[in-house]
């Protein structure tokens, strides 16, 4: 068995492979606060409830955007399940060809999604993820990492208009019945919900001229579902292509 923890800004998304097949997830709120010892105790609570045992977990692989957690999470598995894990970065030997300017400021989670997605699709590929941030990652037909685009995500955007406006609500994140509100409430979900999508559509486009063909797409990430039906760009969801990513990388580095 695999274990396959990707660490983002706002949730840690945990994975137990058994060969090719996901046997468990989990999602655990990114609070850097934590201790070691409270990041054991979470993981061996979540083991114990689906009957896994620590001493069946062969590897393990990390993909982290938030440093200061990365070292408790490397820390419980080399003390308690006594592994030395992958930490995925743009220096690892994978097929994926990154063609950033500096490809070390590519996001781990980034690599994960450009490598889980040309092994599914191929290319070229578009490849969306709904987070903290969207981010558009985009891979050629030779497995290369293009660049990408990264705008703020929905949820961070309707929490930075609560925020910095004192007369605008915290609305529930959904599409309201139509393009114009006729409350303060519809407006803003209206801004929020139609407004990524026509930024999706829009951007693909751009980047279908940019490269001169048409692309596959593919979202991953927490509001993919909600999103995706509205667009008419997003071909597929898959909403464990992280940990897809990093189950492959970990795969090729052991075949190597």
């Amino acid at each position: 068995m695999l274990i396959a923890i990707d660490i983002g800004n706002t949730n840690v998304v945990i994975g137990i492979y058994q060969n090719n097949t996901l046997i468990a997830n989990w999602r655990l709120s990114s609070q850097i606060a934590r201790t070691r010892d409270e990041c054991w105790i979470l993981l061996n609570s979540l083991f114990n409830s689906n009957s896994i045992e620590i001493n069946q977990i062969q590897g393990g692989i990390i993909s982290s955007v938030v440093p200061n957690l990365t070292p408790k999470f490397v820390q419980v598995l080399e003390d308690y399940f006594q592994l030395q894990p992958v930490i995925v970065s743009s220096e690892l030997k994978i097929d994926l060809k990154i063609l950033y300017d500096n490809p070390q400021a590519v996001g781990a989670d980034r690599i994960c999604n450009a490598v889980a997605g040309f092994h599914i699709f191929g290319g070229p590929l578009v490849i969306l993820d709904f987070g903290t941030a969207t981010t558009f990652d985009i891979v050629s037909e030779n497995n290369e990492y293009l660049g990408g685009i990264i705008a703020p995500g929905i949820e961070l955007s309707a929490s930075l208009l609560h925020q910095r406006a004192a007369r605008l609500p915290r609305v529930e994140l959904k599409f309201p019945a139509s393009v114009i509100g006729t409350t303060t409430e519809s407006s803003i979900q209206s801004g929020l919900m139609f407004g990524t999508v026509e930024l999706i559509n829009g951007l693909i486009v751009r980047i279908e001229q940019e490269l001169g063909t048409k692309v596959k797409t593919v979202a991953t990430g927490g509001l993919a579902k909600l999103v995706t039906p509205y667009t008419n760009k997003i071909k597929r969801i898959e909403p464990f292509l992280t940990l897809d990513g990093l189950r492959l990388i970990y795969e090729q580095l052991k075949n190597t």
